[in-house]
């Protein structure tokens, strides 16, 4: 592991750019298709396991789309969208928005408020009324054009990390990117290397890294208790999107897999710099 661990210190002072648009290798893998769901599970809080309550998650206009047009009031009904398989070590590219209102009934701290959950649970796993998967939160905000509001910060459900050397137990931290106010399209990664290091990027800054995320505290609720072994390193895990009541739109979301590279520091160096310079 010592060589693995040396790299994994090069990788905190460097930061990726965005990744291709065409992929360059096989090891791209295209999450949301552009066309439908396939792929994807839906869970919201007091619904089964693919009960898609509302059609809260829709394709339109070529986007992975949260609505609740036809809610009549939000009633923490909070959502969540997993892809079919678990990862380990990848590089997850999204392009996301927000837009319109927030729901009748949705919490202040939910305005323009959305995420994508790394080594999460699966969604069979969890209980019928179940807020939010056991996972780390790269939590996604947008400005409201008055105040200053980072995105990609971190949030922990049933989760803790070790930040700056210290095992880190509050609910959420804020990163240091800027704020993105409006309508405009952001585009944001998660480098995600097993249990041993996550940063979060935007728009090819680094703007918060961490390690060791593991199962532990509080800000979940209603989960089976086997399914929180306080302690336990998180290797991987689902990845899913949230709906937590405001309209929030997806045109990309997708994964390179690097978990063939892990134990290969010299091999995943040469990966990374591949995608820190190839352009869209």
């Amino acid at each position: 592991m010592r060589p693995l661990l040396l790299f994994i210190c090069v990788l905190l002072t460097t930061s990726l750019s965005q990744c291709p648009s065409k992929p360059e290798s096989d090891n791209w893998i295209q999450l949301f298709n552009g066309k439908d769901l396939t792929d994807w599970s839906v869970k919201i809080t007091g619904h089964p396991v693919d009960d898609n309550y509302g059609n809260t998650f829709r394709v339109e206009d070529g986007k992975l789309v949260v609505r609740y047009d036809q809610y009549k009031s939000f009633d923490e009904q909070y959502g969540h969208i997993f892809y079919k398989k678990p990862f380990s070590a990848y590089l997850l590219a999204m392009e996301y928005r927000f837009v319109g209102e927030q729901v009748n009934g949705g919490p202040g701290w939910a305005i323009r408020n959305s995420g994508a959950m790394l080594h999460g649970q699966d969604p069979k796993t969890m209980g019928l009324k179940q807020d939010f998967p056991i996972s780390m939160e790269m939590q996604l905000l947008g400005g409201d054009g008055q105040h200053e509001r980072h995105t990609a910060n971190l949030c922990t459900p049933g989760t803790n990390v070790v930040l700056d050397g210290k095992l880190f137990t509050p609910h959420c931290i804020d990163s240091r990117s800027k704020t993105y106010a409006g309508d405009q399209w952001v585009h944001a990664e998660a480098l995600v290397l097993g249990d041993s290091l996550i940063k979060h990027i935007v728009e090819g800054d680094t703007v918060l890294t961490y390690t060791k995320p593991q199962i532990g505290g509080g800000n979940v609720i209603n989960f089976a208790p086997n399914q929180k072994k306080d302690g336990q390193l998180l290797t991987g895990g689902y990845i899913s999107l949230q709906s937590e009541s405001h309209p929030v739109e997806f045109r990309k979301v997708a994964l390179f897999d690097l978990s063939p590279y892990l134990g290969k520091p010299s091999q995943l160096a040469a990966v990374l710099r591949r995608l820190q310079t190839r352009k869209p």
